[in-house]
């Protein structure tokens, strides 16, 4: 594994202004959202506006990664996705979510998830997670991929394909009729051919109107993921996989997560919704 040093927090700069014609959601400017009441299966018309969101969401997530190089800031990286989502309509969603003071989240190295843009500089062989959720019309879409920045090592390499095409199989298996364990049984089985770990605490949601719709989809064979899928279910499939422990600890900013081990860490994530034959993809580009 690189022997790079280990993060540590950076200077965050002032919060980016949304212009005041984009709707925001109603969690802006509170300390929580409004828990989520509605259904968890959603009408074609919602899923419709969702693909609009979910499309500018990977595209915002596709012009930031650009910017992916050795020297840049994940500042800089968070400044690229949230003037592409303002310019396209779009409010960033984790901006103001429970007071996440950036537009989307920039995790590295052993940063499970949750990392907060900073002054923080790539280096060659990064490991860099870019999650990024749109909300126009009153729908979210979210998404989130790893890249490597520079020459990356052989172990980061192939963390990185694995836990794409472990994003990839579990997409395969959403069928309706089927109960949600059925993802994280196909994930975490794929997971351990590798001796990975399969983070349990961090999961996939449900998605729609709402952020987190309170539907929990874990990555690992949960035997309390019940839940039988139905077509016009929205969710995400979000897998993140350690080179070591599962196990994690908290940064004092509250938001950052790492490994125990500080081991590296990788994950993927597409926004769903379940079709009468499988699944559709609502976050591409």
């Amino acid at each position: 594994m690189s022997g790079q040093s280990l993060l540590v927090p950076g200077e965050i700069t002032p919060v980016r202004s949304v212009p005041g014609n984009i709707r925001r959601p109603e969690y802006v400017g509170k300390p929580a959202p409004t828990p989520y009441t509605g259904p968890e299966v959603q009408d074609s018309d919602t899923v419709e506006r969702m693909r609009v969101a979910g499309r500018i969401a990977a595209q915002a997530m596709e012009e930031a990664a650009k910017h992916i190089a050795p020297g840049v800031t994940t500042d800089e990286l968070d400044r690229v996705a949230h003037d592409f989502m303002v310019d396209h309509g779009a409010y960033p969603s984790t901006l103001g979510y429970r007071g996440f003071p950036k537009s989307l989240c920039t995790s590295l190295n052993e940063v499970i998830c949750h990392g907060i843009p900073d002054s923080t500089v790539l280096r060659d062989g990064d490991i860099v997670n870019l999650d990024v959720t749109a909300y126009i019309n009153g729908v979210h879409g979210d998404n989130n991929a790893t890249y490597l920045c520079g020459d990356a090592d052989e172990e980061s390499r192939l963390l990185v394909e694995r836990t794409r095409e472990s994003l990839n199989r579990a997409i395969k298996a959403v069928r309706p009729g089927r109960q949600i364990n059925v993802i994280g049984r196909v994930i975490e089985s794929y997971a351990k051919r590798f001796g990975y770990g399969v983070v349990r605490d961090f999961t996939g949601h449900g998605i729609n109107s709402s952020f987190h719709s309170g539907l929990i989809i874990p990555h690992y064979d949960s035997p309390h993921a019940t839940t039988v899928m139905q077509p016009g279910m929205t969710f995400t499939i979000e897998p993140m996989l350690t080179l070591g422990t599962h196990e994690y600890d908290l940064w004092e900013d509250g938001w950052t997560v790492v490994t125990k081990d500080r081991k590296r860490t990788a994950q993927f994530e597409h926004t769903l919704v379940v079709t009468e034959t499988g699944a559709e993809i609502l976050t591409l580009p």
